[in-house]
């Protein structure tokens, strides 16, 4: 009989609230670049096919920093060293971009910062499933991640919010030194990580081959890219959507605000989620209503109707990427879940979102809302191979 994990107490576990802060740290930097990073790439006197190419060039790199720089931490069998190194040069790296004149130095200093930026966030998702119960001895408990996970979700909007209130009536190089300096606190942050020691990995293969001929595995990693590149047409294009339909830019905000806070009250109790229906079921769901959402957003208008249809993001993305953890967490050895969060890093929030994203503005362009239609279609494909896994592991 196979026991099912407890879930560790965030008030009994330091280790927690030092991920949280590590969770805040990594999404006030995303806060600010995501939104605001074009704007200074623009004042650079970049066109819109060079800024392309710079976000391109940056998702691109992940291919092969995430599985190189994860391999090495799994044959170390530790994360806290290699993220405060990654840290430090994320850091020294960005700082160059100030230095830097015209597009190609742009872009050679892009490729380097993500190469070194982007494995953070797996090495830190390995590190939180970890918790202390390794170096303390304990039983096993599985992480309640989404309590930790929800500081990241809360602080992208804080952050978001607030830069655009700095930026008024600022310089456009505003935005390269709140960068900088969030990646200060990111290092600062680093330091403090718990200290996590597990059994390193010792066979000759290359950890992340390892992961990847695992057919579960792959069959997971598309079910997850399906119902995550959904996203698409919304990420780029819901702004323009919903002003196409008349509504103001206040209101699009706080439209926006509302699904991110829908996500943050799912994290909070995602962990009764995933103990009550598992972790494939998070994920089937999400696809599921994903499916809902992106059909009816396609065709309908109404501002009830999209503040209903905003919540569904909770699950569109939450339960996803909370299933995606937890399968993850409970599929691998610990010796291998810096390869695995580092491919399904890559894969999933990475490649298969920058194509299908590539691919919604022709759709867009061409369709408008009903772009949206395709949305359905991927997430319907997610859904049916996630029901597939979950006969297949019965």
């Amino acid at each position: 009989m196979i026991n099912m994990p407890k879930y560790s107490n965030l008030g009994k576990s330091y280790s927690y609230i030092r991920m949280a802060f590590f969770y805040a740290a990594i999404f006030t930097m995303i806060g600010i670049h995501l939104p605001f990073w074009p704007v200074w790439l623009e004042a650079q006197g970049l066109s819109t096919t060079e800024i392309g190419a710079i976000f391109a060039s940056s998702v691109g790199i992940k291919v092969f920093s995430n599985p190189l720089i994860t391999h090495f931490a799994d044959r170390q069998g530790s994360r806290r060293p290699i993220m405060i190194t990654l840290a430090i040069l994320s850091f020294v790296t960005f700082y160059l971009f100030g230095l830097t004149n015209g597009f190609w130095q742009i872009m050679l200093v892009t490729v380097f910062f993500f190469a070194v930026w982007a494995p953070l966030m797996p090495l830190g998702e390995s590190l939180a499933m970890l918790g202390d119960d390794f170096k303390k001895n304990k039983p096993y408990e599985e992480t309640n991640y989404g309590i930790i996970r929800l500081w990241g979700s809360l602080t992208f909007i804080i952050t978001a919010i607030g830069t655009g209130y700095i930026l008024t009536g600022s310089s456009i190089d505003t935005i390269y030194y709140i960068l900088l300096s969030s990646l200060a606190l990111v290092v600062a942050v680093t330091f403090f990580l718990p200290a996590t020691q597990i059994p390193k990995a010792n066979d000759s293969h290359f950890t992340p081959i390892t992961v990847i001929k695992d057919r579960q595995f792959i069959l997971f990693i598309t079910a997850c890219a399906l119902i995550q590149s959904s996203h698409s047409v919304y990420y780029g294009f819901g702004t323009l959507n919903w002003k196409a339909q008349g509504y103001s830019e206040i209101t699009i905000g706080w439209l926006w605000a509302e699904g991110v806070f829908a996500e943050i009250i799912l994290f909070m109790f995602g962990a009764l989620f995933v103990k009550k229906i598992g972790p494939l079921k998070m994920i089937i769901l999400g696809g599921f209503l994903g499916t809902i959402r992106w059909l009816m957003i396609g065709k309908i208008d109404g501002i009830v109707f999209i503040v209903i249809l905003q919540a569904l993001h909770a699950f569109t993305f939450g339960a996803t990427h909370l299933g995606a953890i937890y399968f993850i967490n409970r599929k691998f050895p610990n010796h291998l879940s810096a390869s695995a969060q580092g491919i399904y890093s890559t894969i999933v929030m990475g490649v298969s979102l920058g194509i299908v994203m590539f691919a919604s503005g022709k759709l867009y362009g061409v369709f408008g809302a009903k772009a949206y239609y395709a949305m359905a279609l991927l997430a319907a494909g997610g859904t049916i191979l996630g029901i597939f896994l979950l006969t297949k592991r019965r």
